[in-house]
């Protein structure tokens, strides 16, 4: 699936990979995940890409994601939208698919092969339009959970699938039991 002469670059939707990981009953050691990938070809960047809430005065993802940005990650976020349904409920949106793409396409003359870690299906169009750059594109994400958490067409599109419960062998964790908090029901 790699080879080691390769430009490799890591795109993650944490959003997408932590319902992915949670659905999994595992938690990812991310600086396992950074080590996995430099073992094999040389890693150019590692993009963590989520959305925050602003107005929380302690949001429960700040220390990962400042983990990440000390630990070799390039984090991008922005603020997310807050919003009341038709029924009434507080909903909090927060979709990064847009910032990812274009970051995907602007680097994509210094890269081989990207690595998505999403199973969302509107990335089905960014993935065609890397292969016809002559790219060559992995998703990880999961087809062993009840439902599965890839969208048929981007499964399709990729040129690799990796499947997230076999990478937890190496580079996850059992679950922390963690008190709910809002971020955790941000919506793409």
């Amino acid at each position: 699936m790699f080879d080691p002469r390769e430009k490799v670059v890591l795109f993650i939707d944490g959003a997408n990979l932590y319902a992915t990981s949670r659905a999994l009953g595992i938690d990812i050691d991310y600086k396992r995940l950074l080590s996995r990938f430099q073992d094999t070809g040389y890693l150019l960047r590692a993009y963590y890409y989520t959305a925050l809430v602003d107005d929380q005065e302690y949001s429960s993802i700040r220390p990962l994601i400042d983990w990440l940005d000390y630990n070799g990650y390039a984090v991008v976020t922005k603020p997310a939208k807050e919003f009341t349904d038709a029924h009434g409920r507080r909903k909090i949106k927060g979709n990064m698919d847009i910032e990812l793409t274009i970051d995907a396409i602007d680097m994509a003359p210094h890269y081989d092969h990207l690595v998505l870690f999403s199973g969302d299906g509107d990335f089905t169009a960014l993935v065609a339009a890397l292969q016809r750059r002559g790219k060559k594109v992995t998703v990880a994400s999961t087809l062993t959970t009840p439902t599965p958490m890839i969208s048929d067409d981007l499964r399709r599109q990729a040129d690799y699938f990796l499947e997230i419960a076999t990478l937890a062998q190496t580079v996850g964790r059992p679950q922390v039991d963690r008190q709910h908090s809002p971020k955790e029901d941000v919506a793409d």
